[in-house]
């Protein structure tokens, strides 16, 4: 007789753009057919974004569910009331579905699963938990709360890091050392950009405007650069420091910002670098989409984004300089190309689709296995 195939819940934070749900996608479109992928909202997105993660959900035959409080920026409120309410509405679907594996995604996933689990602690004994760490920085904020989801995941052993530097940083902090998969990225069907601008070196950076991802850093080398007519910035992304962003740049013609670009991955090719200033990153699968559409990235050497490239990669500013950057961009045509074909190699023998749902699919079977 055939073996079932192992369900396995994605508890994710919303059908959003965002680095831990492209991960869980990605999981869930790599795996074999001997592993059932379903993928569950916390809290109910309705950006320009859900359409197309829906639809692409649809197109690879993956369940979805989703949650029932909307997604509002206010203080994170919403996000807590939906974490609150998760148990409540979440539990039918699990009754249903009888789900072998729950695997959880960033923060509030987390705490909806803890909480879940807490009001519910005898389903716990037919389900296992798998947890992936995607950030060397967790429960900013609720490090009282922190403490005991820790506990709790630590019990049902559920860990799993992306990178060596987020196993160090959890590690230090919570005195475990997680076994570590690495994300998967694919390489893209290469679309052009229609911004480009001929005749510039073309510069992309894309992520939220927060302080993590270095907006600071960002706003001195456009500056730094502004009377320079070789290279064009194009910005795209959002966030708290939208504003600083703006008017850091006024006046500067070297430069577009927009909104985020769902699909950059395909777009990557059109750029002739990509521009990472982070403070400290999970493990930047941006980064690892552009060396496997043969973009060199110049970055900042943070945990979490020095180990998508080659040893001794040369586009780097340890010290997150303006100078040092604008130094790194200048490089010439023939260098470039070499390093984006380097750091090319290097994604394809680490961070494919194909080893990362191999992993996960060996971590699942072997907790069901333990189960039983």
């Amino acid at each position: 007789m055939k073996d079932k195939p192992i369900r396995v819940f994605h508890v994710i934070t919303h059908f959003d753009l965002g680095g831990a749900e492209r991960v869980a996608l990605n999981i869930a479109e790599s795996v074999s057919p001997a592993v059932e992928c379903h993928i569950v909202e916390v809290v109910r997105a309705h950006s320009a974004f859900t359409s197309r993660f829906i639809a692409e959900m649809q197109a690879h035959g993956i369940r979805y569910h989703r949650a029932i409080v909307p997604q509002f920026s206010f203080h994170y409120l919403f996000e807590r009331l939906a974490v609150v309410t998760f148990p409540l509405w979440f539990v039918a679907l699990y009754l249903r579905y009888r789900p072998k594996v729950i695997h959880t995604h960033t923060e509030v996933p987390d705490m909806a699963v803890y909480a879940f689990f807490k009001v519910f602690p005898w389903l716990a004994y037919s389900c296992r938990l798998v947890r992936t760490l995607h950030n060397t920085q967790l429960w900013s904020g609720l490090e009282h709360f922190g403490r005991r989801a820790e506990r709790f995941m630590q019990c049902h052993h559920a860990n799993v890091a992306i990178s060596e530097s987020v196993q160090r940083s959890y590690h230090k902090r919570y005195g475990q050392l997680p076994p570590i998969i690495y994300n998967g990225v694919q390489t893209a069907s290469a679309r052009a950009y229609d911004g480009i601008v001929k005749g510039k070196v073309n510069i992309v950076f894309a992520g939220r405007f927060e302080k993590q991802k270095g907006i600071d850093v960002l706003v001195e080398t456009v500056r730094l650069l502004r009377s320079d007519s070789r290279f064009y910035f194009h910005i795209f992304g959002s966030g708290r420091l939208e504003s600083f962003l703006r008017n850091g740049l006024v006046g500067c013609e070297n430069c577009r910002i927009a909104p985020p670009l769902f699909g950059l991955s395909s777009l990557l090719s059109s750029f002739d670098y990509l521009f990472m200033p982070s403070l400290h990153e999970g493990l930047s699968m941006l980064s690892m989409e552009a060396s496997m559409n043969g973009v060199p990235v110049v970055e900042s050497g943070c945990p979490g984004l020095g180990e998508t490239l080659p040893p001794d990669w040369p586009l780097v500013s340890r010290e997150n300089s303006a100078a040092a950057y604008a130094r790194c961009f200048a490089v010439p045509e023939e260098r470039r190309k070499a390093l984006a074909d380097e750091a090319r190699r290097y994604a394809e023998a680490h961070f494919t689709m194909r080893l990362m749902g191999q992993a996960y699919e060996r971590l699942y079977r072997d907790k069901c296995s333990k189960a039983d």
